[in-house]
C-alpha cells in the first residue's frame, strides 16, 4: 500500500498522493483503485470502468486552507461576482463570507420558514447571471404544507444592505407532501438558457419509493422550470400530468453540475447501502430507482428483486460500493491546475473526502480522494476564480488552490 505524502503548513495539510492499493473490482479484473474495502454486494457492473477505476493523483502542488469554522450546518455555497461566497445554513439562514473568512451576520429577515428536522432545512442555492445588478437568488428548502413537507424552490432579492431577502416567493413545490424528514434532494442549478433544474428525493420510506417511477408525482425527480416556476416549453413530459419533469427514477439527488465544455447536465445520488451513482442526465430518461440498483437495504437485505439492469432504464456512468454519500458537486473549469481541467469534484459525507473524477468521452477514467485527513463531511463544493470552495457539516469553509 502506498502511504499518504503530506506537508504541514499554517493553512493545513497539503496532500499530494491518495492512499491506494491493488484491489479487485466487481468484474474480476485487477486494478489500482482508491477503494480498498470489500463491496456490500456481489453485483457485476454493466461495463468496464463503471466502478473502482484506477487511482490518479494530482501532480501540481496545491494547498487548502480553512477560511472559517463559524458556520452553522452549511448546505449550499455559491460564489458571488465580487468573489465573496453566499452560503445557506440548514436552520434557515443565509451567510456571506469574504476571501479573508469574515462571516456576515445571519440573514434571516424575509426568508420563508423552513422545516429543519431530519434532512430538511434551507438547502441548495444558486444566483442569477446578472446578480451584480439584480441581486436575485434562487434556493430550495423543506417546507411544511398541508399533509406534511415538500421540497420547495423559491426566489428573492438580497437587499442592498445584505440584512434581508426581499420579495421572497415560492415558485415550485414537489408534491405530493409527505409526513417524513428524509430525502429532500434539494440542489438547484441555472442552465445556460437561464432556466432552473431542481432535484427532489423520493422521501426514503418504502411507501413513497414507488413514486420515483411515477410520472404524475414530483418525488424522485429532476425538474426543469423557468425562474417563475413554469414548466419549460416542449419539455419531455409536456402535455402530461407533471410537465415540469425532466428525468425520473431517482432516489435522492444532492449533486447537479453542467459540464463546462459539452453543456451536459450531470448528477449524483445516494444509493441505499452501496450503489451511490453519478449520472449523465438526458431529458425524459428513467434512472431506475427503486427497480434497479447496485446497493442493498441498510439492514442487509436485497432491494426489490435485486436486479441492476433493465431495458428502458439508464445505467449510472459510475457507482460506488461501499457508499461514499455524494453531495454537492462541480466541474473545474480553471487553468491553474491543468490536470483538473473539466474534472468533476464531489463532496462526500460518510466518505469524509472530496472525490475527483477524470471523465473522458462521458466515461470515468480515474478517481482521486482529496482532503481525507480532514475528517469532515463535505456537503457542497463550488468554483470561484481559479480556486475551489467547499463547506462541511461541521461548519467549515475551505479554499483549495494552486500552491
Amino acid at each position: 500500500m502506498k502511504t499518504t505524502l503530506a506537508l504541514i503548513c499554517l493553512c493545513g495539510t497539503i496532500s499530494f498522493t491518495s492512499c491506494s492499493q491493488k484491489s479487485t473490482n466487481t468484474s474480476g479484473s485487477q486494478l489500482t483503485s482508491v477503494e480498498t474495502k470489500d463491496p456490500n454486494a456481489d453485483y457485476k457492473p454493466a461495463f468496464e470502468g463503471q466502478t473502482r477505476v484506477r487511482a490518479i493523483e494530482t501532480k501540481t502542488p496545491y494547498k487548502f486552507e480553512v477560511l472559517t469554522e463559524k458556520l452553522d450546518f452549511p448546505w449550499g455555497v455559491k460564489t458571488l461576482p465580487d468573489g465573496r461566497l453566499l452560503i445557506t445554513e440548514r436552520e434557515g439562514t443565509f451567510r456571506i463570507v469574504d476571501a479573508s473568512g469574515n462571516v456576515s451576520e445571519k440573514i434571516i429577515k424575509g426568508v420563508p420558514e423552513v422545516n429543519s428536522k431530519g434532512q430538511g432545512g434551507l438547502l441548495g442555492v444558486t444566483i442569477a447571471p446578472d446578480f451584480a445588478q439584480s441581486r436575485m437568488i434562487y434556493w430550495t428548502f423543506a417546507e411544511d404544507i398541508s399533509g406534511g413537507t415538500v421540497t420547495s424552490a423559491a426566489k428573492g432579492r438580497v437587499a442592498d444592505d445584505e440584512k434581508s431577502i426581499e420579495g421572497a416567493t415560492v415558485i415550485y413545490r414537489a408534491i405530493p407532501s409527505y409526513n417524513g424528514t428524509l430525502h429532500y434532494g434539494g440542489r438547484i442549478l441555472l442552465d445556460k438558457d437561464g432556466s432552473l433544474y431542481v432535484s427532489t428525493g423520493e422521501r426514503s420510506d418504502k411507501v413513497t419509493r414507488p413514486q420515483a417511477q411515477e410520472t404524475d408525482s414530483g418525488l424522485g425527480k429532476i425538474v426543469h422550470i423557468t425562474t417563475n416556476g413554469e414548466p419549460i416549453v416542449d419539455g419531455p413530459f409536456a402535455g402530461k400530468a407533471r410537465p415540469e419533469l425532466f428525468t425520473y427514477g431517482h432516489r435522492n439527488v444532492q449533486g447537479l453540475a453542467v459540464h463546462p465544455e459539452t453543456g451536459d447536465l450531470w448528477s449524483n445520488e445516494f444509493g441505499p447501502r452501496g450503489g451511490d451513482e453519478v449520472n449523465r442526465i438526458i431529458a425524459g430518461k428513467n434512472y431506475g430507482w427503486p427497480t434497479i440498483t447496485y446497493g442493498i437495504e441498510y439492514a442487509g437485505k436485497q432491494v426489490g428483486n435485486a436486479i441492476q439492469q433493465k431495458e428502458g432504464m439508464e445505467q449510472p456512468v459510475y457507482y460506488w460500493d461501499p457508499s461514499v454519500s455524494p453531495s454537492g458537486m462541480t466541474f473545474y473549469s480553471g487553468n491553474a491546475i491543468p490536470e483538473w481541467k473539466d474534472n468533476l469534484f464531489i463532496g462526500t459525507l460518510s466518505g469524509l473526502h472530496i472525490i475527483r473524477l477524470d471523465i473522458k468521452n462521458n466515461k470515468v477514467v480515474g478517481e482521486e480522494r482529496l482532503l481525507s485527513d480532514e475528517i469532515q463531511r463535505f456537503r457542497d463544493i463550488t468554483q470561484g476564480g481559479e480556486a475551489l470552495y467547499t463547506v462541511t457539516d461541521q461548519g467549515r469553509l475551505y479554499r483549495i488552490s494552486k500552491k
